[in-house]
């Protein structure tokens, strides 16, 4: 059976509990080296031991620098939190203005439609008439508008139509006039030569 698992807690035991801080902080001054040099990143690492004495490491003893370094990324990223959270705050009061919006408008399709108009004040009720009066005249005219079209490209098609009915017609009666010239009567197809009765009387003598 393999080994099981380890519960950390903290050790009672003073003399043990030393001695675990001395080897694990060996361990974990020796893996930050180990990373730095591996993997060629900058490591500042550093412990406090329970009665506060410091132990540290960082690549190349430049403790300040990678500290600057990270006082640097530290305000960058506060910037950019807090852009963030401008950013979320126009975001809330956007979605406010747009939602105050969309139920103004809801509430003016319901006075359209003839409803909630209690709340209404005379001027109000004035206005709505005003602007129903004006959509039902703008209606009407788009309504004699279309009618309108609609006529006229009737008339255009019928138009079409009699004109295609015209030249078929006038196509059929060139047709039947060709066709009765073609044909004559055989009986009024005979020829009189005058000079076939002489022709017979000089055979015959």
């Amino acid at each position: 059976m393999g080994r099981g698992r380890v519960q950390l807690k903290r050790i009672e035991n003073k003399i043990n509990r030393q001695v675990t801080f001395s080897k694990r902080r060996s361990g974990l001054l020796k893996k930050a080296h180990e990373i730095s040099v591996l993997c060629d990143a900058e490591v500042a690492l550093i412990v406090f031991s329970s009665k506060g004495k410091l132990f540290e490491y960082s690549t190349d003893s430049c403790m300040e620098r990678i500290l600057e370094r990270y006082d640097r990324y530290l305000y960058s990223d506060r910037q950019l939190v807090g852009r963030d959270i401008s950013q979320s705050e126009n975001w809330v009061l956007e979605h406010a203005k747009l939602k105050a919006r969309v139920e103004v408008l809801e509430k003016n399709k319901r006075n359209f439609m003839g409803e909630d108009l209690e709340s209404l004040s005379l001027k109000e009720l004035q206005s709505l008439e005003h602007q129903l009066d004006a959509a039902i005249k703008s209606i009407r005219s788009r309504k004699n508008q279309a009618m309108f079209e609609s006529i006229s490209a009737l008339q255009k098609k019928d138009k079409a139509l009699q004109d295609h009915n015209n030249t078929l017609l006038k196509k059929r009666e060139g047709e039947e006039n060709g066709s009765s010239r073609r044909t004559i009567n055989p009986m009024h197809q005979q020829v009189f030569n005058p000079s076939a009765p002489i022709l017979f009387n000089l055979i015959q003598r």
